[in-house]
């Protein structure tokens, strides 16, 4: 049981999770929606970066990637990652972890179909993560594509679509005045999630 009040208040943490970041919408300059992910590699070794979430799911957080990256050959080596967002603008975050599956079926065409066609394009020209002689043969080769398929948009490529992370830990932190923050962490066992207030 924990002692929660004011924004920390729920029985769902992914209902709270997307109140947060519909609030931090409205105050973060750039892409409220970036989370720093983070990996391990096959020799255990920490891997980060930002990517952008799509959405919050009833109980799962949703991303897209190009599978043959560092991260979607990590993930897939690992089944598991875990990320964080965070607000300045708030002076808040929100911790997950937990196993981490591919989404490749209809909710990714759907996605992908949403996209501005030169993002589609680019999801087919981009070898992410892989050496690139020069960011013109990128041009180049985002050209080579899109004169291809003018007339008829280019499929969801096989190697790209979305990364479902369902938690087994999220933890909800809040700036406090002389560092003594808010946290609360939600453990799932089994159905249920049991939360705790945790030291600053």
């Amino acid at each position: 049981m924990s002692d929660s009040t004011g924004i920390f208040v729920g029985d769902d943490p992914f209902a709270l999770a997307r109140a947060w970041l519909d609030e931090a919408a409205k105050t973060e300059p750039n892409d409220p929606n970036a989370i720093a992910l983070a990996t391990v590699d096959a020799d255990g070794l920490p891997d980060v970066r930002m990517v952008l979430l799509k959405e919050i799911e009833d109980a799962s957080f949703l991303f897209y990637t190009n599978y043959d990256s560092a991260k979607g050959h990590q993930i897939a080596a690992t089944g598991v990652a875990a990320f964080v967002m965070h607000w300045k603008s708030l002076r808040r975050q929100i911790r997950v972890r937990g196993t981490a599956t591919r989404e490749d079926g209809a909710i990714a065409d759907a996605y992908y179909n949403s996209r501005p066609l030169p993002s589609r394009i680019g999801a087919w020209a981009s070898r992410q993560s892989e050496p690139l002689d020069s960011r013109e043969s990128l041009l180049a080769e985002t050209a080579r594509l899109t004169a291809l398929h003018e007339g008829a948009p280019p499929p969801r490529p096989p190697f790209w679509g979305g990364v479902r992370i369902t938690p087994v830990q999220i933890e909800f932190w809040a700036d406090g005045e002389y560092r003594l923050h808010d946290r609360f962490r939600w453990t799932r066992t089994g159905d249920r999630w049991n939360i705790q207030r945790l030291n600053p």
